[in-house]
């Protein structure tokens, strides 16, 4: 059983489906939403999804081909090491759910309000299954929370707009990074012509525009004049959508017999470096093989294994979020990265997942 049908759950059912062992997909809605987190793909991304049998050109993703960053009056730009896309998460989690569901697997739509080994227990009914993947993304469910004890914690804002001509040609194929005192916007098209853009921040930069999102975005556009040139005309009658408490930098390093942790239920890195769906897809593939070769026993060795395989881009995509939320740092690691290209890049590999 598989609670979560995201990219990692999905991605775990397909596996399974294609050694011709039935799984059940437990979600809270019938159709794919559009998460706030994950808009951005990596090249070891698309290796993935076509391995899962995604076609990605028929998914009309943006094509991302360079990075830029941003740093108060700095700024530094360089090719990506391979192509990356733009995608909305309604469209890739959509994707996904039509593969499983084609090779067979059942999605059953239920609120699950608690988990246990082998078990959860849902609104509409109680779920058993030769072992449990709990893949439900950012959101915790009860007995199994992961720990928030960070004094200032990290949160989630998305805007998503429609881009006009002059805010499509001023991003273009870029993932731009605006970097923030307390926290960084990430900004890149996506499907069907939109612009979408991410915030993950400090929870005390939130409370300086007295916690409202639209506050939030006018302030930092008053500081950051390239970020004020990215908020098209009409931008506050767009929906915000917001998560909070977000555990940046966590990893699951021990599990129950019969629990398999995927996705950010595994490793939560953070979003700046644009990995969070390769996790999460190399969570589930790899939790499904562990679990086709040892049923519930294998879960904790599958754990073990995934946090060591997870701990690399994790440590350095914590050490480059460190220096993208302190105004000195990031200015002077744009200009090292202006002087040095091959720095950035290597941080790029050193973030992938392997």
């Amino acid at each position: 059983m598989i609670v979560g049908a995201g990219p990692a759950g999905c991605a775990a059912a397909i596996v399974l489906a294609r050694e011709n062992v039935a799984s059940l997909l437990v979600d809270r809605d019938a159709e794919a939403g559009d998460p706030l987190c994950g808009g951005f793909h990596s090249w070891r991304t698309i290796r993935t999804l076509e391995s899962l049998g995604i076609d990605i050109q028929a998914l009309r993703a943006a094509p991302v081909h360079r990075a830029v960053l941003f740093a108060k009056n700095q700024t530094a730009e360089l090719a990506l090491p391979r192509p990356a896309f733009g995608l909305s998460r309604h469209r890739l989690d959509s994707a996904l759910r039509r593969r499983a569901e084609y090779l067979g697997v059942q999605i059953d739509v239920d609120t699950i309000r608690s988990v246990e080994p082998g078990a959860a227990i849902g609104r509409s009914r109680h779920h058993e299954g030769n072992g449990l993947f709990l893949a439900t993304g950012k959101h915790d469910v009860r007995g199994e929370s992961r720990p928030r004890n960070a004094s200032d914690p990290a949160l989630g804002i998305r805007l998503r707009v429609p881009a006009d001509a002059a805010l499509s040609r001023i991003i273009g194929d870029a993932i731009e990074l605006h970097l923030f005192d307390g926290g960084y916007a990430g900004i890149v098209m996506q499907d069907g012509g939109y612009a979408n853009i991410c915030l993950a921040l400090k929870k005390s930069l939130f409370e300086q525009a007295n916690k409202d999102p639209h506050e939030l975005l006018v302030m930092l556009s008053e500081e950051h004049p390239r970020f004020r040139e990215r908020l098209p005309e009409g931008w506050r009658e767009q929906r915000i959508d917001s998560i909070g408490a977000v555990p940046y930098g966590w990893i699951a390093q021990h599990t129950e017999e019969g629990l398999y942790r995927l996705g950010d239920q595994a490793a939560v890195i953070p979003s700046l470096a644009g990995e969070g769906i390769s996790i999460a897809l190399a969570s589930g593939t790899m939790a499904a093989r562990y679990w086709l070769a040892n049923g519930s026993a294998g879960s904790r060795a599958y754990q073990a294994a995934f946090a060591a395989r997870a701990r690399r881009p994790v440590m350095f995509a914590r050490m480059a979020r460190s220096i993208a939320e302190h105004p000195v740092r990031a200015s002077t690691g744009i200009r090292a990265g202006r002087a040095f290209p091959s720095a950035l890049r290597l941080l790029m590999h050193l973030t992938r997942i392997g």
